[in-house]
């Protein structure tokens, strides 16, 4: 993220049209995590760098008049273009080379993410990409969900709402926790988060108390990215970063 808000910073001094900022994000999606962006997660990267939300009938439109810009319909995602891609490319190159860790297949969560946070979260990371790296998925599942639940709990702390999953001498379940979240939404997160926060409690869940279960690199794969943008998001909402 560190890398757009540099790019962001260019785009914005140049007085730059809106539709220039969606197609960037588009690009640096695409670029990070090789995959299309939802209309929801695009209003996100707005949100995260203070910026005014595109309104979303707009912004859809405005897309599907972006000749670079490709639409999936079956996912609602968009991509950038092979001549976008290249373009952009070679414009934010530099910014790249300077400020971004590589992204390797074997990485759950940047280092560059977690810096700058808190010591035990940065730990708490290491130990996550650590057991995916030497195949411990069981304690990957188990770790991801940790940290979910570590975080969340500093979203209400940073939200001033602490004391509304306080149980007794220590914190509501996991479980009650993500159903507060999603039904009270105490605080700002995308629908693309809200979405998948159960889907990571319970991969959590299976590797802890599922006898016969076993999780598999696989189970991690499909995950991933979507827990990687969360626990960003996340990171905002407590403003361990900013």
């Amino acid at each position: 993220m560190e890398s757009f808000k540099t790019i962001l910073k260019v785009i914005l001094e140049k007085k730059e049209k809106k539709i220039v900022i969606v197609k960037t994000i588009i690009w640096y999606h695409f670029k990070m995590y090789n995959e299309g962006i939802t209309i929801s997660q695009i209003n996100n990267y707005f949100n995260l760098n203070h910026l005014t939300k595109y309104n979303p009938t707009y912004l859809k439109e405005d897309l599907r008049k972006a000749k670079d810009i490709l639409r999936d319909a079956k996912s609602e995602t968009y991509k950038p273009k092979h001549q976008l891609l290249e373009e952009l490319n070679r414009s934010h190159s530099l910014v790249f080379e300077k400020t971004e860790d590589i992204q390797t297949e074997e990485t759950i969560i940047p280092e560059s993410l977690v810096a700058g946070t808190r010591g035990y979260i940065v730990i708490l990371a290491n130990q996550i990409n650590a057991s995916y790296y030497y195949n411990i998925f069981d304690g990957c599942a188990i770790l991801m969900r940790r940290l979910l639940e570590i975080l969340l709990i500093h979203c209400y702390e940073a939200s001033g709402k602490i004391e509304q999953i306080k149980e007794n001498d220590g914190y509501k379940n996991l479980n009650t926790i993500i159903n507060q979240v999603i039904s009270d939404k105490p605080f700002s997160l995308s629908k693309d988060v809200l979405d998948v926060l159960h889907t990571f409690r319970e991969l959590g869940n299976f590797s802890a108390h599922r006898i016969h279960y076993n999780a598999k690199r696989a189970d991690i794969n499909n995950i991933k990215l979507k827990y990687r943008l969360t626990i960003e998001e996340l990171l905002y909402v407590t403003k361990f970063k900013t």
